[in-house]
C-alpha cells in the first residue's frame, strides 16, 4: 500500500501532467500549480528526447500471456519513433538497480512486443530524481530470458502454499488485509 508522502504525491502529479501533456491537452493551469520541486522535475521531463516522439498512449493497461499465465500492468507512456516503440517509466524515486531484469521491464516489453507485433521495443526508465535515463533494448535473447524468468516465478507461485482466510491464524482485527482476504 503506498504511503501518502511528498514523493508519492509528486509522482502522482508528474504522471498526470505528463499524460495530459503527451495527449496534447492544455496544461497551463496545472503547470502554475506545481511546487518548485515539481516544476524542476517537470522541466527536465518535458524536454527529454522521448517526449518529442510520436505519442501512442499513456496510463495504458496492457497484458501478455506467457505459457499458461497472464502478466500485466499499466505503462506510464508509450511513444514511437520510426518503427521502434519506447515504453517510458517515470521514477520520482530512482530507477531499479537491475533495470534490465526488473519485472516491469520484462512484462511491459513482452506485452508491447506481442500487442504491436514487433520486436522493436525499448524500455526507458526515467529517473527524475537523478535526471538520468536507462534504456533497455528488447533482443531475441532477452525475449527468451524474460519468458523463462516469468514462467519460473509463475510456476513457483502456483506451487506455493498461500495463506487464505481458511488457514490463516490471524483475525481480521489483527491483519490490515483481513477485509480483502479470500
Amino acid at each position: 500500500m503506498p504511503v501518502n508522502d511528498e514523493i508519492f504525491e509528486q509522482g502522482k502529479n508528474i504522471h498526470a501532467l505528463a499524460s495530459y501533456y503527451l495527449r496534447k491537452e492544455n496544461i497551463d493551469k496545472m503547470e502554475l500549480a506545481l511546487s518548485l520541486q515539481e516544476k524542476m522535475i517537470w522541466d527536465y521531463l518535458k524536454n527529454i528526447k522521448y517526449f518529442s516522439y510520436e505519442f501512442v498512449n499513456s496510463e495504458y493497461n496492457l497484458s501478455v500471456k506467457v505459457g499458461e499465465y497472464f502478466f500485466g500492468g499499466r505503462l506510464d507512456a508509450l511513444v514511437k519513433k520510426d518503427e521502434t516503440y519506447y515504453i517510458l517509466d517515470y521514477k520520482t524515486g530512482s530507477a531499479p538497480k537491475n533495470a534490465k531484469y526488473d519485472y516491469q521491464t520484462m512484462i511491459y516489453s513482452l506485452a508491447v512486443k506481442e500487442f504491436f507485433k514487433t520486436n522493436n521495443v525499448n524500455f526507458v526508465y526515467i529517473d527524475l530524481k537523478n535526471k538520468t535515463e536507462v534504456c533497455i533494448e528488447l533482443t531475441d535473447d532477452l525475449i527468451k530470458e524474460y519468458e523463462t524468468k516469468l514462467l519460473d516465478i509463475a510456476d513457483k507461485i502456483k506451487t506455493e502454499d498461500f495463506v487464505t482466510k481458511d488457514n490463516c491464524n490471524k483475525t481480521s482485527a489483527d491483519c490490515e488485509y483481513g477485509i480483502i482476504c479470500y
